[in-house]
This record gives C-alpha cells, structure tokens and sequence, in this order.
C-alpha cells in the first residue's frame, strides 16, 4: 500500500528531482519560514485548492472558514472575509486578549480536516489520491510544522498522501514520530553540479538574496559571506522595496522583516519591520514567531534610544515562552527589563507579567508572590501622572489583582475589585472605549459569579457577551457549563451545537458536547464527538477514558478494549485505563488477566474504588470471599455508603458463611437512597441458603 513519504538530501535540487520520480502528480511547496513566515507553504496549497473547493463544495470551506482565513487573512480574496470578534477590531493600544499556541493548534487542526474533506472529495470523483509534497520542511517555521505533522498523522494516505522533503536535520519530536509510525524514507542522491558561468562574489551574493536567504547552492552561501558588507546590505535593501508594494502579512513577517533586519539600516527600518511583524504574530497567536522576532528585535533595538521598541520586543517575547512551555526564558526575560529600565510604566507592566507568572504558570505556584509583585504594578499605576493611563492601568491591573486573590480563595474580594473595575469604566468612559477590555472584565465577573454559587447572575452575563461578541464562543461554552450544572442538557446543547458551527475544532468542546450527548441519551453522537477529538488529539485522556466507558455500557466489549489498550500505550499505569481494562476482561469472564490489570491498577492507587469492587468481584468468582470482603470493606470506607457496595459485600459475606454480618449489610443498605430494594430483599430472604453473584462497577 502506498503510504506518506520522507525524502531527505543535502540540496532542494535533489531532492525535488527524487520528487518528481515518486510522486508525478504532486502539488509540490516551499516552506521554508524566509519567505512567508508561519503556515508557508500551506498557504500555497490552500491557493490551489481554494477555488475548485469553493465552486464545488462551498459548504466544506465555509465549515472552514475561520480556521482558514485566521492565520492567512490574505486568502479572504478567494473565499471572503471572516466572522469578525471584538479583538478583531480593537486597535493593538486597547487589546487586552491574546491568543497563544493552543489556539493555532485548533486552527491547525481545522485546516487539516478541511484538507482531508477536500481529498476525500476529490478521491471520490477520481479515484485518485490527493497528493501533496512540502520541500524544505527543516526550514519551516514551528507553526508549520505543527501543522505537517498533524497531517502526517491524521491523513489516510490512500486518499491524501503526504511527502516531507527535508535535509537530515533532526525535525520537531511531533513530525518525527508521526513520520516513523507512517511514513517510508528514501535518500536523494547528490547530482552533478551544472556548469556554471564564472560570477563574482557579489553576483553570487545577489542569487542569495534574491532568493530570501533560502538557496542552498553552496556557492551562493559563499559569495553572500565573501561579498562586501555595504553591498550585501544594498543587495537586501532592494530585494525589500520590490516586495513593499504587494506584500502580505506572510511576505512581511518573512521576507521583509528578514531583509530590512540586514540591510542598510538595521536599528531603523529594520527594528520597524521586525516590531510590525511581531504585533501580527502577537494579535494572531504565533507564539514561537513572536519569540524569534522579539529576540531579534531586540538584537536591533538600542535600549537607550529606542527604549519603548526594545521593551515591546522583551515583554512579548517573554509573554509568547509561556504557551511554548518556555518559562525559565520568559522569567529571565522579564527580569532584564527590570534590570535595564527604571521607567515607571516598563517597572508596572513587569511586576504584573511576573505575578501572572507565579499565579499560573510555574509550578508549584506561589500566589503570595504573585500578590507582591501585582501590589506593586497596582501602586504604580495609581499615581500615574496622565489621568486617563492612571484609569485604564489602574482597572487593568485591579483586575490583576483580582485573579490573584481569586487563586488566593477569596473570592468575594475578587469580585469586589472587579465590579469596582466595571463601575469606574462605566462611569469615566464612553460606550465605544476600551470595548473590549470591558468584556474581559464581564467575562471575569461572570466566572466570579459561578465560583460564588451564583449561576442564574453568571449566566445573564454570558448571555450580554454572547449577544456583545457572538463569535468569541467561549461565551457559549461558559453559558453551556451553567445549564449543565442547572440539568438543562437541551439549553447546553444548543449552545454548543452553536459554538461547534462557529469556533475552530477545539478538543474540550466536542468532549463537552459528547459528554452532554450522552446524558441525553444521544450515543451516536457523543461517540462521534469523542471520535473527532481523538483522531486530532490521540493522547487526550478524558476523552479516551469517556469512549471507553460509553463502549463499555453499550457492550461493545471489543471496542472498548481496543481504546484502553491505545489509551495505556500513550499513558502507561493510567489507573482509570487499567481498571477499565480489567473490567473488560472481568465481564469476559476472563479472570486472572482481569485481576492482573486491577492489581496493576491498585499498586498505583490502593485507593481507587472502581478497582478495589471489581476485584471483589474477581476473588468472589475465584471463591476466595475473604479477600472479597477485604477489598469491599476497604471501597466503603473510601466511598461512604453506597448501597450497591453494600450488597455486593453483604454477598461475600453470605458466601463466607457470615450469615449475620450479611444481613447486616442488607439491612442497612436498604435504609439508603438509590438502594436495590427488590434485589436486598432477595438476598436477606437467602441468608439462610446460598448467594448469589457479585455485581461488577466500572
């Protein structure tokens, strides 16, 4: 069978000429990160694609189209605009919400489902595979990377079949595994060097430049290292103004920035492309692009002459570590600046970003510090001297000061400071500023109001930003947990039929929505939710151990099995998985396996009472009744009084011959809620004769 396919060699030439023997039908893109920054090269496929997709099956693009156009706005020209959001609209000054990583994994996610809709469309009318080669793989920027290997993974190769053409550099841990457990690899072999008229250094270093800094013909490497300084950076200044005049945000964020950085003003047009594309990769949410370019920009930045530029640079990059699991950098990162700087404002948004960071990043957390550090960005923005920046910093950081002492349980204080935040806007501004900062501290307050046990409150909120900002669908899944928590499955439902229509693929919605389906009795769908978020998210456990158990309860034995063994693979003495497992086994009437899986369950946690009753069940099949009661004694004292628990002990006991400690148990079981009234009476009736089977609990 034909699978996806790794293509490694030294140079591009050889590689595509390899390419070109193996795959004749292949769309085939660069995407290295010179020249456009993240997503380049999907950006080229999706041009490709984009019109044959929109004429013939609009309605799977526009199932796709905020995941489409969010990190590539230029392909707005081929499918039109996006839902637009409050954050959207905001100018940077006001923005007060960020994206990081995970939101470009949804994004990512959704791309390549719309990609695998298209090729299984495509396979249909043809009966041939899509197929797709992405060249210069080790050059490309993390995002696309990301995204490469999600495709890999996810991609049937029979329907689309994937090509990763790279050099043998190491590429991230999650496109290697991906492409070792689906994909062949071949070697290019080096070709004949073609003859070559005799250039200069300088021509050599134009060839270079021209080609974005991404031409691996050695010769080229060398002439732009032995060309002159002044020409080279010439050189770069005109490859630049021929890219102005059309350039997208890719183009700037890639090409532009690369070339103003080395041309012939570095610390002036070079720190403004290098600052313009960061603020995109900033309000976009390509985190490991805004920490290359902060640190490049500050590399071109003068702390003394251009001190706002070169904490802007600082502040973000130590800002985008954090979602790449980076924060020992962002913490030094932020402590250069108070080293650095003694200006006030630079002093007050540190102290904040360093209190954020010890509320809830490192671990373990220190919310005490994290109080200190946020006093101080609070002193210093109440004596700022320009009364409207000592107003909208002194809410900002109020509002700081709010999620600290909300970490810190008290959070009636919380809400004080917030609707204190509210009520000073309210009164000092119009109703067209700082809109959405303003939702941000609605949103608090409404997260505040369910913490306090106040639901009905919270969920007029949600419903006022719902209404305010329809397609930021956090709202709706907010508002959808309250209903749940109310037993309004129907009212959850429809909120998150409604956020699943508008928000990219993210994994705890369809898990929420798949665990309402089930308490509604909609199996169908919540396995077909669970399903989805698997096939994009394989290691996610809850989702792994929600299927499992709903496979189980339907009695699909099979099934469920196959999920806990997937699920132990990936999480190995998983004490839910391993007691799932059990109970598979148990149900198979497969004892000793099943008792080797409950044991190994309980070496991990000898508390965990699903294990312990199953194993209960185990010893009582094995007659070994002592040892039954042992385990169902010890689940009582965990779980409390459980009738069900109870019986089953009160069984063990009968068979024991403990006739009295038997009917002891059924008779208090029968003073409980939710007791099996007719099966303990059953039981007690049998005292005096024999006992029946143990109950199994998942």
């Amino acid at each position: 069978m034909i699978g996806h396919l790794r293509i490694v060699g030294d140079r591009r030439a050889d590689r595509l000429r390899l390419i070109r023997t193996r795959t004749s039908r292949a769309l085939v893109v660069r995407c290295h990160q010179r020249l456009r920054g993240p997503y380049t090269g999907i950006d080229t496929v999706l041009r490709s694609v984009l019109p044959e997709a929109g004429r013939r099956w609009p309605e799977l693009v526009e199932a796709h189209r905020v995941e489409l156009l969010y990190g590539m706005p230029e392909l707005a020209q081929l499918i039109g605009p996006p839902p637009r959001t409050l954050a959207d609209e905001a100018s940077f000054k006001e923005r007060t919400r960020f994206y990081g990583s995970g939101m470009i994994r949804c994004m990512s996610q959704g791309i390549v489902t719309f990609l695998l809709g298209y090729a299984d469309r495509i396979h249909a009318d043809t009966g041939s595979a899509l197929e797709l080669a992405f060249e210069e793989v080790h050059a490309a920027e993390a995002t696309t990377q990301e995204l490469l290997a999600l495709l890999v993974r996810r991609a049937d190769p029979r329907l689309l079949r994937v090509v990763i053409s790279t050099t043998a550099d190491a590429l991230p841990d999650e496109l290697e595994a991906a492409l070792a457990a689906t994909a062949g690899t071949l070697h290019a072999p080096a070709g004949d060097p073609t003859p070559e008229a005799p250039r200069s250094a300088v021509e050599w270093a134009a060839v270079y430049v021209d080609s974005d800094g991404t031409d691996d013909d050695p010769q080229a490497l060398r002439g732009y290292r032995e060309a002159e300084p002044q020409e080279v950076a010439r050189l770069h200044d005109r490859r630049a103004d021929s890219l102005e005049g059309t350039a997208s945000w890719g183009v700037r964020m890639g090409a532009i920035a690369y070339h103003r950085e080395h041309g012939s003003d570095p610390g002036g047009a070079g720190r403004t492309a290098l600052l313009a594309a960061q603020r995109h990769a900033v309000a976009t949410g390509f985190s490991a692009a805004v920490v290359d370019l902060g640190l490049r920009g500050r590399g071109v930045s003068d702390p003394g002459s251009h001190e706002h530029d070169h904490w802007e640079f600082t502040r973000e990059a130590a800002a985008a570590c954090i979602p790449i699991g980076r924060l020992a950098q962002s913490m030094e990162l932020y402590q250069d600046l108070l080293r650095r700087f003694t200006n006030p404002k630079i002093h007050m948004m540190t102290s904040y970003a360093i209190a954020m960071l010890h509320t809830r990043f490192l671990r373990p957390r220190d919310h005490e510090l994290a109080l200190q550090w946020q006093h101080n960005a609070v002193a210093i923005a109440g004596i700022l001297p320009d009364p409207a920046e000592r107003l909208t910093f002194s809410v900002f950081h109020d509002n700081g000061l709010a999620l600290v002492e909300m970490h810190r349980g008290n959070r009636a204080r919380a809400l004080d400071l917030v609707e204190s935040c509210i009520a000073r806007l309210d009164r000092e501004m119009g109703d067209d500023q700082w809109v959405l900062h303003r939702s941000q501290l609605l949103y608090n307050r409404a997260r505040l109001l369910v913490a306090l046990g106040r639901p009905d409150e919270a969920y007029a909120d949600y419903t006022r930003l719902v209404d305010l900002d329809p397609y930021y669908t956090d709202y709706l899944s907010e508002r959808a947990r309250i209903s749940r928590d109310l037993g309004d499955f129907d009212a959850a439902l429809a909120d998150y039929d409604r956020a699943v229509q508008l928000a990219p693929p993210f994994p705890e919605l369809y898990y929420n929505r798949g665990t309402a389906r089930m308490r509604t009795g909609d199996l169908r769908g919540a396995l077909d939710d669970f399903a989805y978020v698997l096939e994009m998210e394989p290691s996610d456990l809850d989702t792994r151990i929600a299927r499992a158990e709903l496979l189980l309860e339907t009695g699909d034995l099979d099934g469920a099995e196959t999920d806990a063994d997937a699920g132990l693979a990936l999480h190995p003495g998983e004490v839910q998985l391993l007691c799932l497992k059990g109970t598979v086994l148990l149900q198979r009437e497969d004892f000793d396996q099943a008792l080797t899986a409950f044991d190994a369950a309980l070496e991990r946690d000898p508390r965990y009472p699903a294990a312990l009753i199953n194993r209960a069940v185990v010893h009582f099949h094995r007659s070994r009744h002592g040892r039954a009661v042992a385990d169902l004694t010890t689940a009582l004292d965990i779980v409390g009084n459980d009738p069900d628990v109870l019986l089953n002990r009160g069984i063990a006991h009968l068979a024991d011959g403990r006739t009295d400690l038997a009917r002891a148990d059924f008779d208090h079981a029968l003073t409980l809620p939710d007791a099996d009234v007719p099966e303990l009476h059953r039981h007690r009736e049998l005292c005096d004769a024999s006992a029946g089977p143990l109950k199994s609990q998942g």
